[in-house]
């Protein structure tokens, strides 16, 4: 397996470099950086399979490095290894598969290169099970993973990327709604400047707390607010 380690700290990455020597020998360390930008150029220019990298870097910082990776054609696992334990959620937002703390256990550390290897398994049956579907090509934990279209729920744009919701679970995905839309014009029905839905997974029109329409879906937890532009066209479809 080909690593990359992604440290500002000289020290901290010499240690790393110890400690998988220690619990694997085949475990090749092909790179190591000072930041996030640096990683992301060192991956492009060969084939890593697991990032492990540090959060608090300067210039490009371990999460957005992640978020880069993730949407590359043969993304490497990510574990995060950092010393602060604020930024979890925001790790595993970013598709990491793990998140160690320093100083790293041995033992801890093996627990994440475990579940680099299942994921590896699990990522490559379902390419191949996937492979005469139409799918959406997303991240998740450090991967791309293709999710047939018929098992999206819908897509919600925060910021730069998209959510999609799906019946396993939330991936992301870094084209645009727009995007999504014109390559599959028949497949969903836009609801705000901000969603895409599954038309048949829509199962009631209703109105929020404040009476905003908003629209509850089959499989999704939450409910999404249909825009008042784009009401009409939902209702019309409900009646239909």
């Amino acid at each position: 397996m080909k690593v990359l380690i992604a440290d500002d700290e000289p020290l901290a990455r010499k240690r790393l470099i110890s400690l998988l020597n220690d619990i694997d020998a085949e475990l090749d360390v092909v790179a190591e950086v000072g930041d996030g930008k640096a990683a992301v150029e060192a991956c492009r220019k060969q084939v890593i399979d697991l990032a492990m990298l540090d959060i608090r870097m300067p210039g490009m910082d371990g999460i957005a490095a992640a978020l880069a990776l993730s949407q590359e054609e043969k993304p490497p696992a990510v574990i995060f290894v950092t010393a602060y334990d604020e930024h979890a959620l925001a790790a595993f937002d970013a598709n990491a598969i793990d998140y160690l703390l320093k100083p790293i256990r041995t033992k801890r550390l093996q627990q994440a290169l475990k579940k680099v290897s299942q994921l590896t398994q699990q990522q490559t049956k379902a390419l191949l099970a996937a492979e005469k579907e139409e799918n959406l090509c997303v991240s998740y934990r450090g991967a791309l993973m293709r999710i047939p279209l018929h098992e999206v729920i819908y897509l919600h744009a925060d910021s730069k990327y998209v959510e999609v919701c799906h019946k396993n679970g939330y991936a992301l995905l870094e084209s645009s709604l727009k995007t999504v839309e014109e390559k599959y014009p028949e497949r969903f029905l836009r609801i705000h400047r901000n969603a895409l839905v599954d038309p048949a997974s829509i199962r009631e029109l209703a109105k929020d707390s404040e009476g905003q329409p908003v629209l509850r879906l089959q499989g999704a937890d939450k409910m999404l607010s249909v825009s008042r532009r784009h009401l009409p066209e939902v209702r019309s479809f409900i009646r239909d």
